[in-house]
């Protein structure tokens, strides 16, 4: 193992990730108020008016995490309802997604352990709905997209209610491995042409949508495999698939990356693909909590 890969375990030793997806972008107010509630686990911050949903990236040690989690969760269900929201990007509850994420594969065990206890609490605390996903007790694996088309439709909440709440929603709560958000806005092109585009793409390791955002359209990704499908594999077959004046405006990461991303990226491309040193998550570890 070279010296960067020690360092960067050394980095991550009993460090896990909650990558917390809220169901408000617009309110800057409202999200410096999430934020604050965060403490000192918070790393990242990401809001999209159009989707009006944030990303707050969390890393910390076990216990502290946990705890920064349930207070950025409960400062969400203070603040924010379900009504009258409208956003490109879709969502069944005010606090949408909480994955919680092993950046060691040893911690998986625990990972699910902090998905349990939080999905238990959601439902215990606030009488909301929640659906768990990732590996599930009896050894089978529940994705991410299996929750949201079939939540209430066949699939009833592994805690709380079996109906969601007219105010809060319902809450997916998971344990997943290490994802790259990822999207490339597009010029030129209409909403049919990105989800053809966005088609073309799916893998079982590439989930990609096509969404309108505002004048433009998006093609947003989750990738879930770096190593054999990374950013540049999507804007390359994105650009492949370009016809007559349509191009491809702009990459965006939200969120943090791994440090291992860049190291099968060539560094020419970074600032194409929206990626640096700076965004990943060994990065945000060392310079400490984010202040917003």
């Amino acid at each position: 193992m070279n010296q960067s890969r020690t360092e960067s375990a050394s980095i991550l030793d009993s460090v896990l990730e909650c990558v917390i997806n809220i169901s408000e972008g617009r309110d800057l107010a409202v999200l410096d108020q999430l934020s604050h509630s965060a403490g000192a686990s918070l790393r990242d911050r990401h809001h999209d008016p159009a989707h009006h949903r944030s990303v707050f990236t969390l890393l910390n040690g076990p216990e502290p995490l946990e705890l920064d989690v349930r207070n950025l969760i409960q400062c969400a269900f203070n603040l924010l309802t379900l009504g009258g929201h409208e956003g490109v990007h879709p969502r069944f509850g005010v606090v949408d997604v909480v994955p919680f994420v092993a950046l060691d594969p040893a911690d998986h065990e625990l990972a699910r352990l902090l998905r349990d206890r939080t999905a238990g609490w959601i439902a215990h605390t606030f009488d909301v709905a929640t659906f768990l996903y990732g590996t599930l007790a009896n050894g089978s694996t529940r994705t991410l997209p299996e929750v949201r088309r079939l939540a209430f439709r066949g699939l009833a909440p592994d805690f709380g209610p079996d109906e969601s709440s007219p105010v809060l929603g319902a809450v997916a709560v998971g344990e997943r491995p290490v994802l790259v958000a990822w999207n490339l806005w597009l010029d030129h092109t209409s909403l049919a042409r990105a989800r053809e585009l966005a088609r073309a793409l799916r893998e079982p390791q590439v989930r990609a949508l096509g969404l309108a955002v505002g004048e433009q359209v998006q093609v947003s990704c989750n990738l879930l495999d770096v190593a054999e499908y990374p950013p540049s594999f999507v804007y390359d077959q994105v650009l492949a698939g370009l016809v007559g004046d349509e191009r491809i405006a702009h990459a965006e990461l939200v969120g943090l990356a791994p440090r291992s991303l860049l190291e099968v990226e060539d560094p020419r491309r970074w600032a194409q693909l929206d990626l640096s040193p700076e965004r990943t998550i060994e990065a945000a570890l060392e310079k400490g909590s984010a202040s917003f």
